[in-house]
C-alpha cells in the first residue's frame, strides 16, 4: 500500500475499497488462482538468514534519525515487531523494535538507548503497519511513541481465514512454504549486547511480514471476509493494553488450597509485598518468590523467622518483608477481611441456567447452534463471529427492544464490532421469538 492509499484510508477508513486489501499488483480487482488448500505450492524452505544480513542495532540519536529518513524514504506499509522480556522483567515494556519497509530495508532499534522513537512514528505517518498478534505489541509500542493511524494484524486475519494455526511460524511456512526458526522466542531480551542469533531471528520476524499480508489480504477478500478484517483492524487502533484486573492476587497459582478469608488476606498483603519488591528490582515477581511459595507462606501464617517455610532463597533474603506482610494480614478487622469470591455484575454461570431461567437457557442454546453452524460454514472460529461473554449477557438481561436492531445496539454496547452483530443480532431475535415469555 502507498502513502497515498494509507491517507485516504485514513481519512474515510470506513469507506475504503476492498482492493486496498489486496496486493499493490491486484489493485485491479483480478485474484490470483490459489492451490487447493489455499497455499502457494512450495517445498519449506528454512528461512535462517536475513535477506541483507543483519543490521546493526540503532543505540544513538544520530542512528535514530537515519533510520526515521529512510523509512521515511521507503513505500508502501511497514512490518513491526517487539520483543519484551516478559518472565524476566517487571512490566511489559520493549527491549527490542524492529522494521522493515520496501525501499528503506531492515532496522533494529533499541528503545532501551533511544526511548523517544516520535521521529520514526512521523516517518510512517499514514503507512499500514503490519503486525502479528498486534494486542501483544501496541501498549508497549506506544510507551515508546510509536501509535498506528491503520494497520493489519496477520494473527488476526488468520483467525477470520479459518487458519488451523495463527503463530507467525505457522502462518508463513502456511503462506509461503518458509520455515522461520522460534527457538529465542522467550529469552531475556534486556539482555545487553544482544546476541547475534537473537538479532538474527528478530530481523526475520519482519522479514516476510509484507508478503504475507498480500496474500492474506486476496484471501480475505475471496472470502468476502475484508468488510470484517477491516472492523477488527481499525477496532485495534484504540488499544492500549487490557483492562486492569480487579484484585490481582486472586490469580496466583495455588489459591484453590485457600480457604479462609484470614489467608486470603494473607496471600493478598504477600502478593503486593512482592510485586513492590519485584518493581523496585525489575524483575519479574515469580521470579522474586514463585506462587506456591507465597501460598506455603500463607498456609503456614508465620509469626517468626523460625516458623518461615524454607527451600527458597528469597524467603530468608526478604523474611522482614513477609513477616511484616503477614502481621498487616492478621491485623485487619474480621469486617474488613476480603470475600473468598467477588460478586459479577454479570449474568450467572452458565450451567445453572436450565434451573434458574428455563427459557433464557433455550434461547442461548438456539442462538449458539444457529451461531456454530454459521462458523463452521464460513470457516471462522465461533469466538471470532462474537465472544461468548456479551451473547450471554444480552440474552439474560435483553433490552426492551427484542427486534435484531435492539440485539445489534446492546451488543454494540458491549463492544461487538458492526459485522458482529449484523451475523448474530437476528439469530439472537429469533430465539426470542421461538421462546417468548412465559
Amino acid at each position: 500500500m502507498t502513502d497515498t492509499d494509507a491517507e485516504a484510508s485514513a481519512v474515510d477508513p470506513a469507506g475504503r475499497e476492498a482492493s486496498l486489501f489486496l496486493p499493490q499488483d491486484a489493485t485491479d480487482g483480478s485474484l490470483p488462482e490459489p492451490s487447493e488448500d489455499g497455499a502457494p505450492v512450495v517445498e519449506p524452505v528454512a528461512l535462517d538468514m536475513p535477506a541483507d544480513g543483519v543490521p546493526p542495532v540503532v543505540e544513538t540519536e544520530r542512528g535514530l534519525l537515519e533510520a526515521a529518513a529512510a523509512i521515511a524514504a521507503g513505500e508502501g506499509p511497514v512490518a513491526l515487531d517487539a520483543e519484551r522480556a516478559s518472565g524476566y522483567r517487571y512490566g511489559q515494556r520493549a527491549y527490542l523494535v524492529q522494521l522493515r519497509r520496501e525501499g528503506s530495508g531492515t532496522w533494529l532499534i533499541d528503545p532501551i538507548a533511544c526511548p523517544d522513537l516520535t521521529p520514526v512514528n512521523e516517518a510512517i505517518g499514514n503507512a499500514e503497519w503490519i503486525l502479528h498478534a498486534a494486542t501483544q505489541d501496541l501498549a508497549c509500542l506506544a510507551e515508546v511513541g510509536l501509535r498506528p493511524r491503520q494497520l493489519f494484524d496477520t494473527e488476526l486475519a488468520g483467525r477470520l481465514l479459518g487458519l488451523p494455526r495463527v503463530g507467525l511460524a505457522a502462518v508463513v511456512e502456511h503462506y509461503l512454504g518458509l520455515s522461520l526458526a522460534k527457538e529465542h522466542s522467550a529469552v531475556d531480551w534486556s539482555t545487553r549486547p544482544l546476541p547475534e542469533p537473537w538479532l538474527r531471528y528478530a530481523a526475520l520476524d519482519v522479514e516476510v511480514l509484507v508478503d504475507v499480508r498480500n496474500l492474506m489480504g486476496v484471501d480475505l477478500a475471496r472470502q468476502a471476509k475484508d468488510g470484517w478484517a477491516r472492523e477488527e483492524f481499525e477496532a485495534l487502533l484504540d488499544f492500549t493494553g487490557p483492562s486492569p484486573r480487579v484484585d490481582p492476587w486472586r490469580r496466583t497459582s495455588g489459591m484453590h488450597k485457600v480457604r479462609q478469608r484470614r489467608t486470603a488476606a494473607v496471600v493478598r498483603e504477600l502478593w503486593e509485598a512482592r510485586d513492590a519488591i519485584a518493581q523496585d528490582r525489575d524483575v519479574s515477581p515469580g521470579r522474586v518468590l514463585p506462587d506456591a511459595v507465597l501460598v506455603e507462606i500463607a498456609m503456614a501464617s508465620p509469626t517468626s523467622v523460625d516458623t518461615l517455610p524454607s527451600g527458597h532463597r528469597s524467603v530468608r533474603r526478604y523474611q522482614r518483608q513477609w513477616l511484616e506482610a503477614v502481621n498487616r494480614a492478621n491485623a485487619i478487622p474480621e469486617a474488613d477481611l476480603p470475600p473468598m469470591t467477588l460478586r459479577s455484575d454479570g449474568p450467572p454461570p452458565q450451567r445453572s441456567w436450565p434451573e434458574r431461567d428455563p427459557v433464557a437457557a433455550a434461547r442461548l442454546a438456539d442462538t449458539r447452534e444457529a451461531l456454530t453452524a454459521f462458523a463452521a460454514e464460513r470457516a471462522i472460529p465461533v469466538e471470532n463471529v462474537l465472544s461468548p461473554e456479551p451473547l450471554r449477557r444480552v440474552i439474560w438481561s435483553p433490552p426492551e427492544d427484542l427486534s435484531a436492531a435492539g440485539f445489534a445496539a446492546a451488543l454494540q454496547a458491549l463492544g461487538a464490532r458492526r459485522w458482529q452483530t449484523d451475523i448474530v443480532a437476528p439469530m439472537v431475535a429469533a430465539a426470542f421469538a421461538a421462546h417468548p415469555d412465559e
